[in-house]
Parts: C-alpha cells; structure tokens; sequence
C-alpha cells in the first residue's frame, strides 16, 4: 500500500471538482496551479499524522503485552505527537520500558521536514524541464500552432529519440 499514490488519487480529485466550480478559465488555471506546492505540504503533513497514529498504537500494544492500566487512544495519541514533535512536556510518560524504546519518534519528527525540504529541489527540476519542454512545443507547432503541424514536425525526432534510448 502506497501512501503517496492514494494521497494524489483523492486529493487531485477533490482539487479538481473544485476547480471546475471556478468560473473563469484564467482563474481556474491559477487555482489548478497550486496544487502541486500545496499537496506536497499536505502528503508531509499526511506522514507525519500517520507516524504519530502508529507509534500511538505500538504504545497500546506495548501496554497490553505488560498488563498495564488501559489509556484511551487519545491520551496515547497526546503523548506520541508530543514526542514526534520534540516538545517533552513530560505529563504523559510511556508505561514500558518497550514503549519507551519508541522514542525514535523524536528522532524521526525532526528528520522529516528535512526530507521534504530535500525533495523540493527535485521537483523544482522536474517542473523547470517540464516547463522548456512546452515552451518548446510552441516553436515545434507553427505560427499560429496546430496539433496537425506539430505532429509533422516532431515526427522523425520522436523515432530517433525512441531508437537511440530503447
């Protein structure tokens, strides 16, 4: 199961629906624009969630497997965000010394946002190449740019292209 291939099945579809309530095209060009920017701090925010909700339940399968008191998820969850996100208040404590061999969730709250901030410039270059290659279809198309010109144009270089990389 893939989170990050869930994430831009549901989200772009949702994004879309509300783009087509937009009623000028300009806008709703704009609107469809920040998408990318915006769903890339959300599938962070989507892991992030989802690590705490699972260090969540380890703690309750840690405090099971001892016999320990029941606390609510809640609580559970209080505590693990609390220690995803460095803060230590320290009012809820793990109950086992395997629930406190969970504190790599400290370690890994704080590695990441730095991931995500890693993965910023591979986008941006994937997005800038993307960018030259419509540009350059403007000029492959003709004056003024038809499907039927570009398509002649690009006809020979499309099976040189395939031929000297397949």
């Amino acid at each position: 199961m893939r989170l990050t291939r869930y994430f831009y099945i549901i989200a772009w579809r949702i994004w879309r629906a509300l783009a087509l309530a937009v009623p000028r095209p300009s806008r709703r060009e704009s609107f469809l624009g920040f998408f990318g920017p915006l769903s890339l701090i959300l599938l962070l925010s989507c892991w992030a969630l989802g690590l705490i909700l699972a260090f969540a339940l380890l703690e309750v399968a840690a405090s099971a497997s001892a016999g320990l008191e029941h606390r609510t998820l809640g609580m559970l969850l209080y505590m693990s965000g609390e220690t995803f996100f460095t803060l230590g208040f320290g009012d809820v404590t793990p109950a086992t010394t395997r629930g406190g061999s969970c504190r790599g969730r400290g370690r890994l709250g704080i590695r990441l946002p730095r991931h995500g901030r890693g993965y910023l410039p591979t986008m941006y270059s994937a997005f800038s190449q993307r960018e030259i290659e419509i540009s350059l279809m403007d000029a492959r198309a003709g004056s003024p740019p038809t499907a039927a010109e570009f398509l002649r144009r690009t006809a020979g270089t499309a099976t040189l292209r395939c031929a000297s990389s397949c």
